[in-house]
């Protein structure tokens, strides 16, 4: 059986019954079958690659694979939004950690400065979104304003703006 592919053509030997040294005469090879086959292109095909890969160069292995080794999975590095401020830590009952009174001023230090850029004032959800603090973080913040005189607020509930002091 031959078979051809594009480095030329392969002869595939069949392999005959052992008789024990007796004459085979007239006795046929066997057949290939349909497994035969694709096992002995299998074995063919990752010879040459394993021979390929032996006869070239790291530096062509390392052009080949995209150069330096890539970051898994996960999140990306971060430089940050720019604010100043980190989102408080969860715990593994997804409880915030205690925020000292540091990281509470410098998060309404944020706040002032992002109300002041809106002259009719933001609503806390789109100051939430615009720092990207958690939910539960903002009234704290907010509270700390209004009682420092930093921030006014007009309106109730969800509809509540607040603008700068």
């Amino acid at each position: 059986m031959t078979l051809v592919h594009p480095g030329g053509a392969v002869t595939l030997v069949r392999s005959g019954l052992d008789l024990g040294g007796w004459d085979r005469g007239n006795i046929p090879f066997p057949m290939p079958t349909l497994r035969t086959t694709l096992d002995t292109l299998a074995s063919f095909f990752a010879a040459n690659v394993l021979a390929a890969i032996r006869g070239a160069s790291l530096q062509e292995l390392l052009a080949e694979s995209g150069g330096a080794a890539r970051r898994g999975p996960g999140r990306p590095r971060g430089g940050g939004d720019g604010t100043g401020i980190r989102p408080a830590k969860k715990g593994k009952s997804g409880r915030l950690a205690r925020r000292s009174a540091a990281e509470i001023a410098r998060a309404l230090d944020a706040v002032i400065i992002l109300v002041r850029k809106n002259k009719q004032g933001l609503r806390s959800e789109e100051i939430r979104k615009a720092l990207k603090l958690d939910v539960r973080e903002v009234p704290r913040v907010l509270k700390e304003g209004l009682a420092k005189k930093k921030l006014k607020s007009r309106g109730q509930k969800r509809a509540t703006t607040y603008t700068a002091g």
